[in-house]
């Protein structure tokens, strides 16, 4: 199934309107380079497996998991890390609902700090905010409630608090409550930008500042940025972009109970509070609940996996996935749809690999590995195909049948070892620049049905002939990590012009809610 490039930046609040993206766009991507905080060590001196780890390499590339990145630890130490080119170790990666669980943090630190309690009504954070009829149950819904996605609310809230220019608590508060608060599970990402709100309540700071000190300065989490609302909170539920190591470092703290190069820097008790079972997820019609990741139970903002794991997670393939028993942490980043296929991965490649004391040195298997995690890419791949039909169709302006994206020309144009698909309506003109089998940076708006005034988003753009008739471009968007693919399609004097998501390819899927765009020269 299609996912809208359009409708997917409004689910995920970016370019949702009232969402401030200063602090996303004030800042590079690129951040700069920290120096490692974990040591590294082979994965045999672990006691896992290369073969293993390598073979998970292959599955996952083998059955589209959209990985970006990769880094597995155990006893504090990596033994494995690998990034998919473009995306490099110092690169921000948006960590969608994962966000969360540093979120759970904030709420651990002010509970500790006498700030609030997890028994607290969150009516009284928010005396002002109140509808003057309150729903039914309002009164006794806690923050525990909030922390546990056991509101009491039948539908997530924190899209109509996206939407119009109301503030976003109110319209949480004014939000019908027809469950009594304890009792019914849904997963709510506007009962944790409550939390974020709460946290600014009783300290005065966004979630970001309070954590700075007490989070992110001592396990060293740098040059990172969290969104906010039109009313200066951090959103809480989704918006932060941190880089894969700073995924292992906050696996790391909860798996070693909040202790952190020695010294206890979260609270013991939230730790183990905040990670194990609290309440039973609603249970899905037709889904076998001891094979589902999402049917073993919710915790503080994280949730229980298969194994006596536990995870934060975000939308599209962003994990942290912690075992104590093991001692190992594994951190994802990725864009793929199907996330339940993510961790099946994980049990069936890697779990098995894991063995309780190091193994013997695997010469062969470790280098094979080595090499592997060296030549990671996201690159189209390079032929020899379409030299021929590339000087044939350059420049050319193709005019397009009428089509519901109201583009009227199309033209690719090839120069050295760049080239530019030019899309253009009665209005507006779109370019989308791109290298020859590398990657070329620019910024354009989403593909699809280009208009004047729609957001600019920053991009990776490579291509590469299929075969003779056929050019690809993928297109990667750096702030939200989801990807476009757009097929060139060429014969006699004829031109097709497609589209799919990244994320419907990794289901295999071939259709589009984009119009297929036709011309002729």
């Amino acid at each position: 199934m299609s996912i809208p490039r359009r409708d997917f930046l409004k689910t995920t609040a970016i370019g949702a309107a009232g969402l401030s993206l200063v602090p996303m766009l004030s800042q590079s991507l690129f951040a700069t380079p920290a120096a490692f905080t974990f040591p590294r060590t082979s994965p045999e001196q672990q006691g896992i497996s290369s073969s293993n780890i390598l073979d998970f390499i292959n599955a996952a590339e083998k059955d589209k998991l959209g990985l970006h990145s990769l880094m597995i630890l155990r006893n504090g130490n990596v033994v494995a890390e690998g990034w998919w080119d473009p995306y490099k170790p110092d690169v921000n990666h948006v960590m969608h609902s994962l966000s969360k669980s540093f979120t759970s943090t904030a709420i651990g630190f002010a509970i500790s700090e006498g700030l609030l309690s997890v028994e607290d009504n969150i009516t009284k954070f928010f005396p002002d905010d109140l509808p003057a009829n309150p729903a039914p149950y309002l009164a006794d819904m806690k923050v525990k409630h909030l922390l546990t996605m056991t509101t009491g609310h039948d539908a997530d809230t924190s899209g109509p608090m996206r939407k119009g220019n109301e503030v976003w608590t109110k319209v949480f508060l004014s939000t019908a409550v027809p469950h009594q608060p304890g009792t019914y599970f849904l997963y709510d990402t506007g009962a944790t930008y409550m939390l974020s709100a709460i946290v600014t309540k009783v300290t005065g700071k966004k979630v970001f500042d309070y954590l700075t000190p007490r989070l992110f300065k001592p396990l060293e989490i740098e040059n990172i940025y969290w969104e906010v609302s039109p009313q200066g909170i951090n959103t809480g539920g989704w918006g932060l972009h941190i880089k894969t190591e700073d995924i292992a470092k906050l696996g790391t703290l909860y798996l070693q109970n909040g202790v952190w190069k020695g010294k206890q820097v979260l609270p013991v008790n939230w730790s183990a509070t905040a990670t194990t079972y609290k309440v039973p997820n609603t249970p899905v019609p037709g889904q076998d609940q001891s094979t589902s990741d999402w049917q073993q139970g919710y915790c503080y903002q994280f949730w229980r996996c298969r194994h006596d794991f536990f995870r934060g997670d975000g939308a599209n393939g962003q994990f942290c996935i912690v075992s104590r028993d093991l001692k190992t942490v594994i951190a994802l980043t990725s864009e793929v749809q199907d996330m339940q296929k993510t961790l099946n991965h994980v049990w069936d490649y890697l779990l098995p690999g894991i063995k309780p004391n190091p193994l013997p040195v695997d010469a062969a298997a470790q280098s094979a590995l080595k090499q592997k995690l060296a030549a990671l890419t996201l690159l189209p791949v390079k032929t020899a195909f379409g030299k021929a039909m590339q000087e044939q169709v350059s420049g050319k302006v193709y005019v397009i049948k009428d089509n519901a994206s109201g583009i009227s020309q199309a033209s690719l144009t090839f120069t050295g070892d760049e080239c530019a698909l030019v899309l253009k309506d009665s209005q507006f003109e779109q370019k989308i620049a791109c290298g020859l089998a590398q990657w070329k940076a620019g910024e354009t708006s989403m593909p699809g049905a280009p208009k004047k005034n729609d957001p600019l988003q920053k991009v990776l753009a490579a291509g590469a002939w299929k075969d003779d008739s056929t050019f690809v471009i993928k297109l990667l968007y750096l702030d939200i990590s989801m990807s476009d693919i757009i097929t060139c399609r060429f014969e006699d004097k004829a031109i097709t012009v497609s589209y799919l998501s990244g994320l419907t390819a990794t289901t295999g899927g071939t259709k589009d809610s984009r119009p297929v765009l036709q011309g002729t020269v």
